[in-house]
Parts: structure tokens; C-alpha cells; sequence
């Protein structure tokens, strides 16, 4: 048990350490999981808890969750680090929780950004739990799909907790300015409006919220026992937004793809916002035109030909200029991807094509198409039969490109959009123009 010094002093620990709740009816927000009849209230009030994983954002109570249900089921709570962790510490304290299992103490082992530990320190819980020496909990802000092993993972039930709405953090504002815990009886003066703006800066953070809502108590002018805080102070505590975005992790994905999908369902107004998300997060803007490249050929296609070389063009700007001065080029880009007249076709022949190319034996090429660019290939029939189209009055001929298994596949089918209406057209005069010509011969 770790001892204060004689120097301690609560009202020196940050305001959402003083404040941590000490009861699952003190914690805001997660009703889906600790409201009443829900499940892990259930078990946590029945004392039947096991192993578990605590999976969402920063800040909305993974680590507050954990030590409460240490608290109600009376375990001995125990927290790792990824960071200053070894393997010879993890034995060291699995043994201990072992030897007190045996006196019918149970140990919770928390692990917050259990994500950040490697296998082989995962590996070492692993036997602990199996055997019900501990009970793990971890916390992650990161798919523990893809960052827990998946041996120690199906040992433990996944809770996903969710972002806090802002009435949530505005709630847990208003509770922490009459805690006396929180500002030694003082009487804040702020107003709801202002309450709002820190919650929305928060991002859905509570402990960021506390902070804020702290250095603007501290930054503010104070007048018998009564604290004035005024919109100015708060608007220079938040000049930068944290935004919730990992350039590596889930986030990023969620988001490029909330981009992509905006724009393929024609809506400039979300494929715009998905744009400033990333790019005001940090994002590299090149990671984004590229896919804006992709989308053009992608979704757009030969409906709209011109999608591209705006696309490309975007790339361009923001290779040559840089941030922040390229936003308004991807921008533009963005918002003529999601009003241009939309085709999959290009995508979907290269796709059924690479199918044929990859699934089926490699035919040769035909000898009539292919070069003949020495003596003894000409005597083996290269390029024999080849007809140049520009030899005959519709510029095109009837002669065969394809392998004979292949012969009669059609992969480019244009649809009724933009461009591809005349492409269409056109490839239907084609294709029964040498239909024609075949029955001819």
C-alpha cells in the first residue's frame, strides 16, 4: 500500500485525479453497460466478475471503470505499465496474486494501453488468467482485435465504451463545480454557454474537460470566494483543438473511408468535413489526394474523364505548396468527386479481367498481334494477319485480340451516366459492327 508524504497534498493532483469517482452510480456516461439491469452492473453487483477488456476514446472511463470495480468487489488492484513493465515484474506480482488467491483474495491486474504491450509481456498474464489467479482488465483505445493476442483475447469479455456526449460533460462540469474536492468551496461563475464550448472542445475527453474547466478557474479573476470566468479565458486555453484521430490507427481508417463513402453517395457537404477532420488533425495531405486519385478512377470513371486530371492536379498543388495553403485545392477536388456523374465500370472490367488473368492458364498471345521485330519471329508467324486499323475507311477491324478461350468476353460495360451514355453508344456500334463483319466471313 503506497504511503503520502508528509507533504502531500490532494489539492495538488490534477482535478479529474480529486475526482475520480468511487461508485458505479458517481460514473457519468456508459449507461449501455452500467445503467441498471445492464450487464456488467450485473456482474459487478453480484460479484461475478472476469477477465475483460475496456475498449474506446480517451477519457471516458476506462481506468475510473476498473478501480471502482476493484473498490465494490474488494480485490486487491494492481496496474501495469507498458512502458516500465518487464517480465520479470509481471512474474513477480503473479506469484504474489497466486499466494493471496490461496487466502481467497482475489487480484485485478489493470493494464491501461494494454495495446502498447508486447507479446511476450501479454504472453506472461496469459497461464494467470487460465488458471484464475487474477482477473485482467485491460483498457485500449486501439481494435483489440488486431492489438491483443488472440489467445489472452478470447479469455476476456470485450465492453466497448463510447464517446460522452457533450450534455454528459457539461453534467460532470456542473457536478465538479459544487464538489468541494474540486475548488475548496469556491463558487465558480460560468456560464452554460461557456460550459457547452469546453465540452465540444473536449472532444468527449472527460479528463480533458476537468483540465480545461481547471486552468480556466485558475487563470480567472477571483472576488470574495467567488470565481468569474469569462469567455476570453476560455477561448485562449483552447486556441488548438486535440482532435481524436491516430494517423495509424482505427480513426484513420474510419475516417478515409466516412470520406470516400461521402463522396460516393454525392454528398459534398459530409466529404468536406471528413477532408477538415483529417487534414486539421494533422494528416498528410499527399495520403489524401492520393486516395482522391483513387476515388476519380475508382467511382467516377469514364462518366466523367475530367475527375481525374482534377484529381491528379490537386496532388500536384499540395506537393508544390504544402499545408495550409493546399486545402482549398483538395477541397475543390473533394467536392467535384461528389457531384460528378458516378461509374464503376472501369473498376469493375479491371477487376473481372484480373480474375481471368489470374485464375485461368496463361494463354499466349495471339500471332497475329504480336511483334515481329527479327527474321526467324517472322518465320514463326509473328504479327502474321495483324490489320493496321488505320489502313481501313472505319478505322477498326474485326480481328481477334483476345486468346481463343477469351474470345467472346466482354469486361468493359459502360452504364447511363455522364460520358459513358455517348461511350456506350459508341461501343455498342463497335461491338455489332464487328459482329457483322464475323458473319460475313
Amino acid at each position: 500500500m503506497e504511503r503520502n508524504s508528509l507533504f502531500y497534498n490532494e489539492m495538488n493532483e490534477p482535478l479529474a485525479a480529486r475526482l475520480r469517482p468511487k461508485s458505479l452510480d458517481e460514473i457519468i456516461g456508459q449507461e449501455h453497460l452500467i445503467g441498471k439491469g445492464k450487464v456488467l452492473r450485473k456482474m459487478v453487483e453480484s460479484d461475478r466478475i472476469s477477465s475483460m477488456i475496456f475498449w474506446g476514446p480517451p477519457g471516458v472511463g476506462k481506468t475510473t471503470l476498473a478501480s471502482v470495480i476493484a473498490r465494490v468487489t474488494k480485490a486487491n488492484f494492481i496496474t501495469f505499465s507498458a512502458v516500465t513493465s518487464g517480465i520479470k515484474e509481471i512474474r513477480e506480482v503473479m506469484k504474489k496474486a497466486e499466494e493471496d488467491a490461496m487466502s481467497g483474495v482475489r487480484t485485478i491486474v489493470f493494464i491501461d494501453e494494454i495495446h502498447r504491450f508486447n507479446k511476450a509481456q501479454q504472453d506472461g498474464f496469459l497461464p494467470f488468467v487460465e488458471k484464475g489467479s487474477i482477473i485482467l482488465i485491460g483498457a485500449t483505445t486501439e481494435n483489440p482485435s488486431f492489438e491483443v493476442n488472440g489467445a489472452l483475447l478470447s479469455r476476456c469479455r470485450v465492453f466497448v465504451l463510447k464517446q460522452l456526449k457533450a450534455e454528459d460533460i457539461v453534467a460532470l462540469l456542473k457536478r465538479a463545480m459544487n464538489d468541494e474536492r474540486a475548488f475548496e468551496g469556491k463558487r465558480i461563475n460560468i456560464s452554460d454557454e461557456d460550459l457547452y464550448f469546453i465540452a465540444n472542445f473536449s472532444n468527449g475527453d472527460a479528463r480533458m474537460a476537468l483540465s480545461t474547466l481547471e486552468m480556466a478557474v485558475i487563470n480567472s479573476d477571483e472576488k470574495d470566494n467567488e470565481v468569474f470566468v469569462e469567455n476570453q479565458i476560455i477561448e485562449e486555453i483552447t486556441s488548438k483543438k486535440s482532435f481524436l484521430y491516430d494517423k495509424k490507427g482505427e480513426e484513420h481508417y474510419n475516417i478515409i473511408s466516412a470520406l470516400h463513402k461521402s463522396m460516393r453517395n454525392s454528398d459534398p457537404d459530409a466529404a468536406v468535413y471528413w477532408l477538415a477532420r483529417m487534414l486539421e488533425a494533422g494528416e498528410d495531405p499527399l495520403y489524401v489526394a492520393r486516395r482522391v486519385i483513387r476515388f476519380a478512377s475508382e467511382d467516377v470513371g469514364l462518366a466523367d474523364p475530367r475527375a481525374l486530371q482534377i484529381a491528379v492536379a490537386a496532388y500536384e498543388a499540395c506537393h508544390y505548396i504544402g499545408m495550409p495553403e493546399c486545402v482549398d485545392a483538395l477541397a475543390e477536388a473533394v467536392i467535384y468527386m461528389s457531384v460528378a456523374p458516378r461509374s464503376n465500370a472501369v473498376d469493375v472490367a479491371y477487376a473481372s479481367a484480373r480474375s481471368d488473368a489470374i485464375g485461368m492458364l496463361d494463354e499466349p498471345v495471339p500471332l497475329n498481334i504480336r511483334n515481329a521485330p527479327t527474321k526467324l519471329m517472322k518465320e514463326l508467324g509473328y504479327g502474321e494477319g495483324y490489320q493496321y486499323a488505320h489502313d481501313y475507311e472505319e478505322r477498326m477491324t474485326a480481328m481477334q485480340c483476345l486468346p481463343d478461350s477469351l474470345k467472346d468476353r466482354n469486361y468493359y460495360s459502360p452504364i447511363d451516366q455522364g460520358l459513358e451514355r455517348q461511350i456506350s453508344e459508341r461501343l455498342k456500334q463497335i461491338r455489332d459492327w464487328k459482329k457483322e463483319q464475323l458473319k460475313k466471313k
